[in-house]
C-alpha cells in the first residue's frame, strides 16, 4: 500500500512538472516570435529603381510611337557653401528621425528625416549630444541625437 502511494504522489509530481515545462516553453517560443520586428514593406515609390522598372514595363505593355530623341544639355549644379564648422552625413536611425526645436527629448517635434537621408550638420550642443542638421533640399533645420548619423565625404 506505502509502495502504491508512493507511485501515486510520484507519477503527479512528473505530470505536474511536463505541463509545466510544456507550458513554458509554448509561452516563451511565442514571446520571442512577438519580439521580432516584422522587415520592413517595400512600396513601389520607396525605391526609384523599382518604380522605373514598372514605369518601364507599363510602357512596353501600350504600343507607342518612337518618341523623338533629344540630347540633355548638362546644367551646372551651383554647390552650396557650408557654413563654418558643418559638414555633410546621412541618416542611420532605420526608423527615420524626428528634428526638435531645442536639443532635448521633451522638445516641440519640428519635422523629420528618413533613414538613409541626406543632412548638413551644422552644430553640435556644448555637451556634444545632439546635433542641430538641415536636411539635404530642405531649408527645414532642427536638433536629432547625435548617435543616430554619420558623418559622410
Amino acid at each position: 500500500m506505502l509502495s502504491g502511494l508512493l507511485k501515486l504522489i510520484l507519477g503527479f509530481v512528473l505530470a505536474i512538472a511536463v505541463l509545466l515545462g510544456t507550458g513554458l516553453t509554448v509561452a516563451l517560443y511565442f514571446i520571442n516570435q512577438t519580439a521580432i520586428p516584422p522587415t520592413k514593406p517595400i512600396f513601389a515609390n520607396d525605391n526609384p529603381s523599382l518604380k522605373n522598372q514598372a514605369t518601364k514595363e507599363a510602357k512596353d505593355e501600350t504600343p507607342t510611337e518612337p518618341e523623338p530623341t533629344t540630347t540633355p544639355t548638362p546644367t551646372p549644379t551651383p554647390t552650396k557653401q557650408l557654413p563654418p564648422g558643418a559638414y555633410p552625413g546621412r541618416v542611420t536611425w532605420s526608423e527615420g528621425l524626428s528634428l526638435r526645436a531645442e536639443p532635448n527629448q521633451e522638445a516641440e517635434k519640428v519635422g523629420g528625416v528618413t533613414f538613409n537621408q541626406k543632412i548638413t550638420v551644422l552644430e553640435e550642443n556644448p555637451d556634444k549630444t545632439w546635433v542641430k542638421i538641415r536636411p539635404e533640399d530642405s531649408e527645414q533645420e532642427g536638433w536629432v541625437k547625435i548617435g543616430n548619423i554619420e558623418r559622410v565625404n
